[in-house]
């Protein structure tokens, strides 16, 4: 009986673990279905950075600031930045790909 019990029970966890298995790769398809490749960028290309901060009156301000040129390539993309002209934001920040986009002159 008790060899039983340990049998089934060992059933149960393995078809518990088949399911989780089959439930993330599920899961990890449909979460990447709508996500694109981040861009890459080089050591001096112009980019500006998405405002990250949140506060009254903000609202109205741009969404990116910049131009920044970007200085260092880290892993994992992301990359250093130093401010480029007289505009709001850090003189030198670390941000990611997905919060970059290349600075287009009017």
């Amino acid at each position: 009986m008790a060899k039983e019990l340990l049998e089934q029970r060992e059933f149960l966890r393995n078809d518990a673990k088949k399911n989780i298995e089959t439930l993330q790769s599920e899961n990890r398809k449909t979460y990447n279905r709508r996500r694109k490749k981040a861009s890459l960028y080089k050591e001096g290309d112009l980019v500006a950075i998405q405002r990250t901060q949140f506060g009254a009156g903000l609202k109205l301000r741009p969404k990116f600031l910049g131009p920044y040129k970007v200085t260092k390539v880290n892993s994992k993309d992301r990359y250093e930045v130093e401010k480029v002209g007289q505009h709001d934001g850090p003189n030198s920040t670390t941000t990611s790909a997905d919060l970059m986009k290349l600075f287009m002159l009017n």
